[in-house]
């Protein structure tokens, strides 16, 4: 419904209730109710939902349509974010969220910072999805507040053409909500505990869950060692119980994320069960590290004995009891773990790596796509990958092997200050930049991400900041070194009272009291020093 049409309507209604209504401004009433699209979580992941299947629909007819998102751990990071994407790009088109159950371990958790090992609070996940949309819903009511604002001054003015311009940039304006890729970890216990939580998700408006195939309660980050998987059985639980929590909210078309962290992982907590040779149950022991039984005599106390390529072989275990696979299995695991996610439930696939090459997700993926051949990945562009080494050393190693002299780098060093000048530093630099146009062309990727680089951000510009003020820049430090640079760059923050809602509230007073509004945006409020 349009801006017009919105107020004919609240007029009309107004008009129907009499004169217990008279104090009621149609056009203050519909202002207010355009600039909250969404009512509820669910509205929020009914919306998202759609746009997400549409861009999958979209990278399928074009890998170059390809999608992208930042891990944000507070609301008005994401606010941030999703401000600056429309300021710079004039839309949000492809763009989404992601929620980092890392970030939340290490930031958001009530025990203080805790590891990526799912012992924070369970509901601080769904708490940050509410934080994340309450600030995007707050970033249309800000950006809608300017346009009314600069409406009522061209009315003002009697520009009848500037006014009929706000208008239609209001009845056209773009929602900042948008997708979030949200990490369940490993479900945080069971099936039906992941059930209650991806509920909890789900109704906080995340259209998206992402869940892993490591033991819940062993479960460790994915660049972490010591990494745990289930057989495959109890992850297609967890899978279902994800799919069931969606259809239960009526968010039918739901994206459910199947994460496999077997690439890195060498234990498993349990033995699968198995009916009969090369089922599921089957396939998943076949990887087990043995020793083949020879007689009775080869069983100790206490040893478990399973069948195993016709068979019988004493799986290797440790003192904590955890089971060991055979070394060099993890990419043939991993492409089983994603056939088997994608014909269970699951729309999209995250391999999880130890380091960002094209090929070497290529080679899984093409393996992947000989079974399910639109399989596509989100991707971790990882902040635990060394990306400057990781490029520069595939540099060295291409021009090893192209017969190029590389006598002037070691590659050991590449990392060095002294190489960052250097041709190769230069074209491994160009391959980082094009990181996500390749991989998304030549391996599969549709959705690229940055699991944590808030947390890096903040942590170096309050370093840059401290280092100034607590130093010999005193006060320069921030008033050169952030808010001057906030004026030259446009940054809306340097209106601090009206980013936080300042003229909104002074607004809805007026539209309360009238004339007897108290407001906070008179003469003396020294945000006028920024024009």
């Amino acid at each position: 419904m349009s801006y017009r049409d919105q107020i004919d309507a609240i007029a009309s209604l107004k008009a129907a209730m009499g004169d217990g209504w008279k104090a009621i401004n149609p056009e203050s009433a519909a202002r207010m109710k355009l600039q909250n699209r969404f009512n509820t979580g669910l509205d929020i992941a009914r919306y998202t939902a759609k746009i997400m299947r549409q861009d999958m629909a979209d990278y399928d007819a074009d890998t170059a349509a390809y999608t992208q998102s930042l891990g944000c751990w507070h609301g008005f990071i994401g606010q941030q974010k999703l401000i600056s994407i429309k300021k710079h790009f004039g839309k949000t088109d492809k763009r989404y969220l992601y929620l980092s159950g890392w970030m939340v371990a290490a930031l958001r958790s009530e025990f203080g910072p805790l590891p990526d090992q799912s012992m924070h609070e369970k509901t601080a996940v769904s708490g940050l999805i509410a934080e994340l949309y309450t600030f995007l819903k707050q970033a249309d009511a800000w950006e809608l507040n300017h346009l009314y604002r600069d409406l009522d001054a061209a009315r003002e003015a009697g520009d009848k053409a500037k006014e009929d311009e706000l208008i239609s940039k209001i009845d056209n304006h773009e929602t900042h909500i948008v997708p979030i890729i949200a990490d369940i970890d490993a479900g945080f216990g069971n099936a039906e505990a992941t059930y209650l939580l991806a509920k909890q998700m789900i109704e906080a408006g995340a259209c998206c869950i992402q869940i892993e195939n490591q033991v819940s309660d062993e479960k460790q980050c994915g660049h972490q060692d010591g990494k745990v998987t289930v057989p495959h059985e109890d992850f297609l639980a967890k899978i279902n119980a994800v799919r069931y929590a969606f259809l239960e909210l009526g968010v039918d078309d739901g994206v459910i994320v199947a994460r496999t962290d077997s690439l890195g992982a060498g234990l498993t907590k349990q033995i699968a069960v198995t009916n009969e040779p090369g089922d599921l149950g089957d396939q998943y022991n076949s990887f087990l590290d043995g020793d083949v039984i020879e007689s009775a005599d080869d069983i100790a106390n206490g040893d478990v004995v399973i069948k195993q390529n016709g068979k019988l072989v004493r799986p290797k275990r440790l003192a904590s009891g955890l089971f060991q696979f055979k070394p060099g299995t993890g990419e043939d695991r991993v492409v089983l773990d994603c056939i088997t996610s994608l014909q269970n439930g699951a729309d999209l696939l995250w391999i999880e790596t130890e380091k960002p090459h094209v090929g070497q997700i290529a080679a899984m993926v093409n393996r992947i796509r000989e079974v399910v051949p639109n399989a596509k990945l989100v991707y971790n562009n990882s902040p635990s990958f060394n990306w400057t080494l990781n490029f520069r050393q595939q540099v060295f190693d291409a021009w090893t092997e192209a017969g190029k002299d590389v006598s002037a780098y070691d590659r050991a060093a590449l990392m060095s200050v002294e190489y960052d000048e250097t041709e190769l530093a230069a074209e491994a630099d160009a391959r980082i930049r094009n990181f996500q146009r390749d991989a998304s062309r030549e391996a599969g990727i549709f959705h690229h991400l940055i699991t944590l680089p808030t947390y890096h951000t903040a942590a170096l510009s309050t370093d840059n900041l401290a280092k100034g003020y607590f130093g010999d820049e005193g006060m320069l430090a921030y008033a050169g070194g952030v808010q001057r640079r906030e004026i030259r760059e446009g940054i809306a923050t340097v209106k601090h009272q009206d980013m936080a809602g300042s003229n909104i509230g002074d607004d809805h007073k007026e539209y309360f009291a009238g004339e007897a509004a108290l407001k906070a945006g008179g003469k003396d409020n020294t945000m006028n020093q920024f024009g």
